[in-house]
């Protein structure tokens, strides 16, 4: 018997069909093209703790709700200094133009006081409770919800799906989290414990500052961390990678992909043709075009 795909995971398998609809690949994009990222103001900037870069920017579709909701969390290498949520601003406010709510993610980075183990965790966590509280007042729909984040952002998505299984004993435990069971991850380095030494070579990042230090109470510093070990966890998870990101290659989506439907979550890998590291957060380019029908159809809204 023939099994079905889940319904939002059938757009990836139509990419000759958008390609052709779509026209010509255009030039891959570059870090500058990606820095020079923009998009329109947000409805609200929420504090979601007393640091500087503890907020959220919400952007609003216009009318009544209740809306569907994205997570966005930008990547940058987890520093400060690749850009980071301004430059996600360019998909935030194609995706409030069709009627989806945004919610952009702020959080501390390794090079910023508190940030890294385990405080940028804690901002996810921080993050998502206020998104949840603020949620009535701007009629937003928790219910239809999914997180989407670029490279640093991907690993740290792919983090908030598996939350659920993280310890009691861990500073990362959450007792009642929002669950986030649908993630999009773009270039993502989600494997800390198994991309370490692709993590290095990209990003120039060490695993003390991604996962701590071990201790007698956390001897393995990736069982809070690393989102490969924390599945399965019911998510469903596509992973989108452009042909030629060399920041994180297509052979790191297929590898995770393989490791979750091992451990008996949903996975899918998305590559886009073409492509580089950056295509895929800018909303004027034809790897969007590919990208909006998988939030669309994982949100419910296929059109």
């Amino acid at each position: 018997m023939k099994t079905a795909l889940p319904a939002f995971l059938v757009p990836a398998l139509l990419v000759p069909a958008l390609l052709a609809a779509n026209g010509a690949v255009a030039a891959p994009m570059t870090l500058a093209d990606y820095l020079a990222l923009s998009g329109p103001a947000p409805s609200a900037k929420i504090a979601y703790g007393s640091a500087p870069s503890q907020y959220a920017e919400l952007f609003r579709p216009a009318g009544p709700g209740p809306f569907p909701v994205v997570v966005l969390v930008h990547g940058g290498c987890w520093t400060v200094e690749y850009g980071g949520i301004s430059q996600m601003r360019s998909v935030a406010g194609a995706l409030a133009a069709r009627g989806i709510a945004v919610w952009n993610v702020e959080y501390r980075r390794v090079d910023e006081e508190g940030g890294g183990y385990p405080g940028t965790y804690l901002d996810m966590n921080a993050a998502l409770d206020k998104l949840a509280a603020e949620a009535p007042a701007h009629q937003l729909d928790t219910s239809r919800l999914l997180a989407m984040g670029h490279s640093a952002g991907g690993q740290l998505v792919q983090w908030i799906a598996g939350r659920s299984r993280i310890p009691a004993s861990s500073p990362l435990f959450q007792p009642k989290p929002l669950a986030v069971r649908t993630v999009i991850s773009l270039g993502g380095l989600a494997d800390l414990r198994r991309e370490q030494a692709l993590i290095k070579s990209s990003c120039e990042r060490d695993m003390v500052q991604l996962a701590g230090t071990p201790s007698a109470a956390r001897p393995d510093i990736y069982a809070d961390t690393n989102a490969a070990d924390l599945m399965p966890n019911g998510s469903r998870t596509v992973l989108v990678t452009g042909e030629l990101d060399t920041i994180s290659p297509p052979r790191v989506a297929h590898d995770y992909a393989a490791r979750a439907m091992a451990a008996g979550d949903h996975a899918e890998v998305l590559i886009l043709p073409g492509a580089s590291h950056y295509d895929e957060i800018a909303a004027s380019s034809p790897s969007w075009k590919l990208i909006l029908p998988v939030i669309e159809n994982a949100l419910g809204m296929a059109r």
